[in-house]
């Protein structure tokens, strides 16, 4: 395998900037928790299509990718005009699943507003069972973990919640 980077799968994989809309603004004045969740989902499809999931997959092949847990951390506040991108980091992946971490980033002044942590399994949908994904796909997520290999693992990955213990 080469070590040069493979353009299509850049490491971290940088979203389009991504904007908020009117109806995701809560009571508070801010972006409503749901809509961390839809940013995420957005930058994910963006990165399918160079891994071979993109819109026409499922048409094509009967298949589908899925989330099956996901852990959002809310670091910062984001409001109606706050311009936005998410970065995607692959940390892992095997012959069904897909472990990626994401961060919400302000677009011009790179500050964090969430993290998202999340599997993913790969499903055939006619069967509605996780099965393997095409050595296509595989192939590419293997260039992109070895573009990703280079990026150290986000501090917050791999945490859970729970209440901290108090003495």
């Amino acid at each position: 395998m080469s070590d040069r980077q493979d353009p299509a799968l850049p490491a971290p994989f940088v979203s389009s900037v991504m904007r908020i809309e009117p109806a995701w603004i809560d009571y508070n004045g801010h972006l409503n928790v749901a809509y961390y969740n839809v940013l995420f989902d957005r930058a994910v499809d963006e990165i399918y299509e160079p891994l071979g999931l993109g819109p026409g997959y499922l048409e094509r092949t009967k298949h589908s990718t899925m989330v099956v847990e996901t852990h959002v951390r809310y670091l910062r506040e984001v409001h109606l005009d706050t311009p936005l991108r998410v970065t995607i980091q692959l940390l892992a992946y095997d012959a069904k699943r897909i472990q990626l971490f994401e961060q919400l980033v302000h677009a011009t002044e790179g500050w964090v507003s969430a993290t998202s942590e999340s599997m993913t399994v790969h499903v055939d949908m006619t069967a509605k069972k996780v099965s393997p994904f095409p050595a296509d796909v595989l192939a590419a997520l293997e260039r992109m973990q070895a573009a990703h290999a280079t990026l150290p693992r986000p501090d917050a990955a791999g945490r859970s919640v729970g209440m901290p213990v108090r003495a």
